[in-house]
């Protein structure tokens, strides 16, 4: 039987959960759907699944998941392992919307989040527990959660958790949960450590794949452009006008994002609307019936809506956000560039998400075959330029004059300018130019742009020019009675496209859309939280992100060693972080580090145990630091046994960016991405 005709009621699944399916608009199972829900619904062996981003794995898990555990219980049934809470928020959100009943509950726990709202859910019961790594440990050794007795064990993203350096942590949760659980994993690629896991905790398993395909560059150019979040509107107003016939979708985040989106661009005279879950089936039918038939040429759209949307031709994809993970985004893009077309992906980057921009890069390399390079945002002048060309071109067209030379294209920038810039002189002037480069002779036989015959059927007319009609001719006569020519036309012009190509129908984007200089200054802390304390890079990030309630992100340029780490934090962040220090016993000892050009000696500066800090900071430091050094030299000179903070590092795929085998340990990890963008 072909795959194309197994259906989702061919797989098992019983009506609660083929409505479930039915209310999300699937219709036919993909081909890791195919393999993985008979065998999770049947029989007890722990499965592999290999499979391509982007080809429904969570439902793959998801939907068997749902059908098995919709009886009440009062412990964890089920755990499920993300590499990023993005990732977390997304997959819990899917399992919830394949539920029609009140079991099986879903709960995300992740860092940056308020633990004790956390805390809170979790003593309510709940049957699946989403989580990532670092906040997964936090809940088991508060014993706020148990993982004892799970039925099913499931490791998402299995490649990426190890690329993230998530080895130990996925180790010590594993060891904590039932060991006779069912072990899901699944992965995009089969990396040895990977089948080293399995061998250890899995015991017989089977690997499912889907069958391999020939893996072609996607038939699109994919950019980014770095934009402070204010400023994409601006952005995008400058894309759809840069852009010759813009047709495309637009992606936010949120619902109101996209209601506000497109309210902006109809203000601004667009042809656009917003398609989201909110929507009424009715008016969601009207808005695709316009879009598909190009009366509406932008579309903004959530992720959620846009499910099933098949339209070709689309000149554009535009992520407005940044997308969570690497799935959403070969969704989004995927869009375009269909059925041997190309197509155009852009995505709007704020400057503070360069660092998750760059694990984004490197897993669409591998994902799409494609390079996703950064380009600039073009200047209001080379905006308007490319629409007085393409306005031009498209007025010698309509009246018959196909024919361009430079000396014609020249009197057009001219004429357009002026016309534009109020002075009737100099319109005038552009404007007489004009006539004179169309009033050279013509070919009347072959255009030399579009191999199309024009002639005249009025030997007075102008060779090439279309026969207006006569009320048209008696409008012109009219007009030019007792007024020149010229003026007359430099003032139609400016009527028509005078509006159109204002510069104040644009406005300001900062230098490359760059941060100011008070975002950009960081602070490099000393913190005394090492891998002795069960911290790593992740662990840090939420440590910091809960501590001061920012984005974990902000946590640049983490080094973990045994017994301390060195963070870099926003100026204003860093400072806070130091007075919480001071002023809390609970918080780490943390100061500045004396190795970065942030560090000011200070002689009095008392510290809780009342002597010099200053002079604590130095002991402190260079001790800690020679131990470091003397690890990173040793694990690049390649001793065997090299062991990060005691325990096993594993080994990688090379990274596409540098040589260098990436692990668990903290100088490699700084400078995997630092080399990499981020």
């Amino acid at each position: 039987m072909e795959t194309e005709e197994i259906t989702f009621e061919d797989l098992g699944l019983d009506e609660k959960t083929l409505a479930a399916v039915a209310r999300k608009g699937f219709v036919t199972p993909s081909p890791i759907q195919i393999l993985a829900i008979p065998r999770l619904l049947d029989g007890d062996a722990n499965v592999i699944a290999k499979a391509r981003t982007g080809t429904g794995k969570t439902a793959a898990f998801g939907l068997p998941l749902v059908q098995k555990l919709c009886d009440k219980k009062d412990y964890v049934r089920a755990l499920v392992l993300e590499p990023t809470r993005e990732l977390a928020v997304q997959t819990c959100n899917e399992l919830q919307s394949f539920t029609t009943g009140t079991f099986p509950k879903t709960t995300v726990v992740y860092g940056g989040a308020s633990m004790g709202e956390q805390i809170r859910e979790l003593r309510r019961g709940t049957d699946i527990v989403v989580g990532t790594p670092g906040r997964i440990q936090d809940h088991l050794k508060r014993g706020t959660l148990s993982i004892e007795k799970i039925d099913y064990f499931i490791l998402d993203e299995g490649d990426e958790m190890l690329d993230m350096g998530f080895v130990d942590d996925i180790e010590a949760i594993f060891g904590q949960a039932n060991p006779d659980s069912r072990i899901l994993l699944f992965s995009a690629t089969m990396p040895a450590p990977i089948l080293k896991i399995a061998q250890k905790f899995m015991g017989d398993y089977e690997i499912v794949e889907e069958e391999e395909v020939a893996e072609e560059p996607l038939l699109i150019k994919q950019t980014y452009w770095v934009v402070r979040e204010r400023e994409k509107i601006e952005a995008l107003v400058r894309l759809i006008d840069i852009s010759p016939d813009f047709y495309g979708l637009v992606f936010t985040q949120t619902k109101a994002d996209a209601d506000m989106l497109s309210r902006l661009l109809d203000e601004r005279g667009y042809e656009v609307a917003a398609l989201h879950g909110d929507i009424p089936q009715g008016q969601r039918e009207k808005i695709l019936s316009r879009f598909r038939s190009r009366k509406t040429r932008i579309l903004v759209a959530t992720d959620v809506a846009a499910r099933g949307i098949d339209i070709t031709g689309l000149s554009h994809v535009v992520n407005y956000s940044l997308p969570f993970d690497v799935s959403t985004y070969i969704h989004r893009i995927g869009r375009t560039g269909r059925a041997g077309a190309a197509g155009c992906a852009v995505t709007f980057v704020r400057p503070e998400e360069r660092r998750k921009l760059g694990y984004l890069r490197s897993a669409v390399q591998r994902a799409s075959k494609g390079e996703l390079a950064e380009e600039q945002v073009p200047s209001v002048e080379t905006v308007l330029k490319e629409k007085r060309r393409r306005m031009f071109t498209d007025m010698k067209k309509s009246i018959g004059l196909m024919q361009e030379d430079a000396g014609t294209e020249d009197a057009m920038g001219t004429a357009d300018d002026a016309a534009t810039s109020g002075n009737p002189v100099a319109a005038a002037d552009a404007a007489a130019a004009i006539t004179a480069a169309e009033n050279s002779p013509v070919n009347d036989t072959e255009d030399v742009d579009s191999g199309e015959m024009f002639t005249s059927s009025n030997d007075t007319a102008m060779p090439g020019i279309i026969q207006p009609q006569p009320v048209f001719t008696e409008m012109a006569e009219k007009l030019c009675d007792g007024q020149d020519a010229v003026d007359i036309l430099a003032a139609v012009l400016s009527v028509t496209y005078g509006k159109s190509l204002d510069k104040s129908h644009y406005g300001k984007i900062s230098s490359a859309g760059g941060e100011s200089s008070n975002s950009r200054r960081q602070i490099r802390l000393y913190v005394q939280l090492g891998r002795r304390d069960g911290y790593n890079p992740r662990r840090i990030a939420d440590y910091f992100s809960d501590l001061l309630d920012i984005p974990g992100r902000m946590v640049d340029q983490i080094d973990v060693a045994s017994n301390f780490s060195l963070v870099s934090l926003p100026s204003s962040a860093g400072t806070r972080a130091l007075d919480l220090s001071r002023k809390n016993k609970s918080v780490a000892h943390m100061h500045i580090d004396s190795k970065s050009a942030d560090f000011v000696p200070r002689d009095n500066d008392p510290g809780r145990s009342g002597r010099s800090r200053n002079s604590r900071r130095y002991t402190d430091y260079n001790e800690a630091e020679s131990n470091f050094s003397r690890g990173k030299r040793k694990y690049e000179r390649g001793d065997s046994g090299f062991k990060a903070g005691g325990r096993k590092s594993y080994h990688t795929r090379p990274n596409v960016h540098t040589p260098t085998h990436r692990s668990g340990n903290a100088g490699l990890y700084r400078r995997k991405y630092s080399e990499s963008g981020e």
